[in-house]
């Protein structure tokens, strides 16, 4: 089944508002009929990227959230406020946030619970470390990540669910998964979805995330289970990211 292809750009912690605004503005003219495109700034620069790309074929997503809506969480940012400020997707569970600030499966389910009932697309990560592939554990791992991500969510619920499959170990080290694991591992992660969600893994968009750069975009998003790429360093240069985009259309 055909499914549009989706290039998503993780900004993480890089570009101020004044670049990160430029970059959108740049951008705009250069996104190809059938090819969905999101940038994922700062929270500080959500709102006025936002703003830059209204009108244009360029979505805004968040890199993280919040399950509460409100309350005493400090430094805590909900789904509302997240649609509030104008953005329309939100990344969740990103290797990142996993090693570096505690996110677990039943984190990322509450807040994958939070993002679909405000509306917001979901980019749900997962992905294996080096010693986990090297282990023989990466179908464990992703088994264990898609079915704890998804725990008591209905089928109908997930219509807009994307996937965004990064090994962790290609992960801003300029290692990249060759075409063919890439696409070993989409499929079996689209084994894993059909078995919890049925015929809508037919549906679900597998994004490839890890070192995705203008030289090897085509290769990786030719495969028949990489609907897109979750794009880091390559996406906070505007004449990079738009060549991805462009490749996903080629």
């Amino acid at each position: 089944m055909a499914r549009i292809p989706f290039i998503a750009g993780n900004w993480k912690l890089n570009l101020s508002v004044a670049e990160g605004v430029a970059l959108v503005q740049g951008l705009k003219d250069k996104v190809p009929a059938g090819v969905e495109v999101a940038v994922c700034p700062t929270f500080v620069a959500l709102y006025p990227v936002a703003q830059a790309a209204k009108g244009s074929s360029v979505g805004v997503g968040a890199q993280d959230c919040y399950w509460k809506e409100t309350g005493a969480f400090t430094g805590e940012v909900s789904p509302t406020f997240i649609a509030d400020a104008g953005a329309q997707y939100v990344v969740l569970g990103h290797s990142e946030r996993r090693q570096f600030f505690n996110e677990t499966d039943q984190t990322v389910n509450q807040k994958l619970k939070a993002v679909l009932a405000k509306g917001l697309v979901p980019i749900v990560c997962i992905g294996e470390t080096l010693t986990e592939r090297e282990g023989g554990q990466l179908e464990a791992v992703l088994k264990r990540q898609v079915v704890g991500a998804l725990d008591g969510i209905p089928a109908a619920q997930l219509e807009t669910l994307v996937i965004a499959y990064e090994p962790v170990w290609a992960i801003g080290t300029g290692k990249v998964a060759t075409t063919q694991q890439a696409q070993d591992a989409h499929a079996f992660v689209r084994a894993q979805l059909r078995a919890v969600v049925g015929e809508l893994a037919d549906r679900v968009r597998i994004q490839y995330g890890g070192s995705v750069k203008p030289d090897n975009a085509k290769e990786l998003l030719g495969q028949p289970d990489v609907d897109g790429a979750l794009v880091g360093g390559a996406s906070l240069k505007l004449a990079d990211f738009a060549a991805i985009v462009a490749a996903a259309k080629a």
